[in-house]
């Protein structure tokens, strides 16, 4: 606890002397060690790292948005750059003035939210034009894709979405996370609920379609996706952004889903890897690879259960494994939500479980019908942040 009280402290006063915010973009190609370099800033923050910490660095990806913190001087005294919604690097100056690093959570707020229109466009037209939240309206659209035929929408129809938005520093980050979604067909309201991080009917009956295979095969896990940990020796924040399956050097692997290979060859602390895009804004990663498959480079269509590569230890691996991440729209999730082998019902005891949860989100819905006022549309955020 003193720890920790004293971490708040040395946070709050090198914020202190901070003036300004800017907010960047991670650029394309850029790794930890060129970026740290570019801003003169010293390469043995990241070289004195444990192993498990650099791979962290390697998760790193363009496009995600990150602050650097200057001072009176003009001078950088801080550096937060997210690499999951849950957990961030975090550059400073200590004491001594010397430049430190360290893993911090991303602190951030839980906002719900409920939305209830009526349908006279697409429902797509309708939550972005309710809401301004494209993210949402493709969530919406996918939760439902393959389980219900929108072309029997009738005008007068009613949406409603019960969900969750986490809000960093003034902007929405992340994924929406839809609790319930409820869309009526001629009159008939049809249910869908989030369980385990898995969509399920009424009835409880999985409606996730998009499924991934595990690239190899009964393999073992030895390491399961856990976003953020606090390590109860070290006293700090850890975080596992993919799944490790245990196999000896050599083993097949095999693309979990049809996609196009994005990526090919070496990647920071993850050795030899392969990224495949898939649809629906989904990518894998398959990393510590000791070879690839023949064939295999960037652009190659691959169907689901193809060959791709072969399990090693490259990078900064302990043993030979496989690193398998797992990406929705460039945010790290769990693999084990989306990977199945077959589809299932629910057993006797989760049943119970979702009905509990069932009821009290149909309850929200249900009131949402009511006098109910939508929020306002998100607003776009600026790029300088004062502090």
């Amino acid at each position: 606890m003193k720890k920790f009280i004293l971490f708040i402290l040395t946070f709050m006063n090198l914020y202190a002397a901070t003036t300004s915010v800017e907010e960047l973009t991670w650029p394309q190609g850029d790794t930890f060690l060129t970026f740290l370099e570019r801003h003169n800033i010293p390469l043995s923050i990241y070289y004195n790292l444990s192993g498990e910490d650099k791979e962290l660095a390697s998760e790193l990806s363009a496009g995600t948005k990150f602050q650097i913190l200057r001072d009176t001087n003009d001078n950088i005294s801080q550096i937060l750059i997210p690499i999951s919604n849950e957990i961030q690097i975090h550059v400073f100056k200590d004491f001594n003035d010397d430049y430190s690093l360290d893993f911090i959570p991303i602190v951030y707020e839980n906002e719900n939210f409920i939305l209830n229109v009526e349908i006279n466009d697409s429902p797509y037209r309708e939550i972005k034009r309710a809401t301004n939240d494209e993210a949402l309206a493709n969530s919406f659209n996918k939760a439902f894709s393959g389980s219900m035929n929108f072309k029997t929408l009738q005008k007068g129809d009613r949406l409603a979405i019960v969900y969750e938005r986490k809000k960093r520093l003034g902007r929405y980050i992340g994924e929406p996370n839809i609790k319930v979604a409820m869309i009526e067909t001629r009159g008939k309201k049809n249910y869908i609920y989030k369980f385990n991080d898995v969509f399920y009917n009424a009835n409880g009956k999985e409606v996730e379609n998009f499924l991934l295979t595990r690239p190899i095969p009964n393999a073992r896990i030895s390491s399961r996706f856990n976003p953020k940990r606090f390590h109860p020796v070290l006293k700090r924040y850890r975080a596992h952004l993919g799944t490790d399956y245990a196999a000896p050097r050599g083993t097949k692997i095999y693309a979990a889903g049809d996609g196009v290979v994005s990526f090919v060859g070496t990647k920071g602390g993850y050795g030899k890897t392969v990224t495949i895009q898939h649809s629906s804004g989904y990518m894998t990663l398959y990393a510590h690879v000791n070879g690839y498959a023949k064939g295999i480079k960037k652009g190659k269509k691959v169907k689901k259960g193809q060959l791709i590569a072969y399990v090693g230890s490259t990078g900064l691996s302990t043993g030979p494994h496989l690193h398998f991440g797992l990406y929705k729209n460039g945010n790290a999730i769990n693999p084990e939500s989306i990977v199945k082998i077959t589809k299932s019902e629910l057993s006797k005891s989760k049943k119970i479980e979702f009905n509990k949860l069932k009821e009290s989100l149909n309850s929200q819905i249900q009131a949402s019908f009511q006098n109910h006022t939508n929020k306002a549309p998100l607003e776009e955020i600026a790029n300088i942040t004062e502090i």
